[in-house]
């Protein structure tokens, strides 16, 4: 089965697995990544890099919690968190361009230093639902609430 006879989307690749003779698995060769299922033009439509700021608050639950920003233990409960970032995501609709600042002054990230700017990754780089988010972010679009085991975050997309 030749990629001209599935027609996939470019930079997809019909392969056959090694460890499941007759198998076919689909490669993307741009991102490096590969899934059973047959790529669709959606598929395709996606960026294989993104650039992102975020805006970062970590909980006691989080992985690692302790603030990049003043290298302090976090204390604030899961629920305290989400609040936090509700105020901030009403001050972001109110005036958008302030993310940086705010990121800025109250991201627990390192990235704080930058505005909450992580610069290009691609996909795999990120934690699955801060990745997902990311990638299915327009250019200059913020995000709602994301949960990852590094916390919550407001993603915005920058390129």
């Amino acid at each position: 089965m030749t990629t001209e006879q599935l027609s996939l989307p470019p930079g997809w690749v019909a392969r056959e697995s090694s460890s499941h003779p007759g198998s076919i698995y689909f490669f993307n060769e741009f991102s490096r990544t590969s899934r059973w299922e047959k790529p669709t033009a959606e598929d395709a439509a996606l960026p294989t890099q993104v650039r992102a700021s975020h805006i970062l608050y970590k909980h006691t639950g989080s992985r690692n919690p302790v603030s990049r920003r003043t290298n302090e233990r976090i204390s604030r409960t899961p629920e305290e968190a989400i609040a936090g970032l509700e105020s901030i995501q009403a001050k972001l609709a109110e005036d958008p361009s302030k993310f940086e600042d705010i990121a800025q002054a109250e991201s627990d990230d390192s990235s704080f230093k930058r505005g909450g700017d992580l610069g290009k990754f691609g996909r795999g780089m990120m934690q699955k639902p801060f990745e997902d988010a990311a990638f299915h972010l327009a250019v200059n679009e913020i995000s709602g609430i994301i949960q990852s085991d590094s916390g919550f975050h407001i993603i915005k997309r920058t390129a």
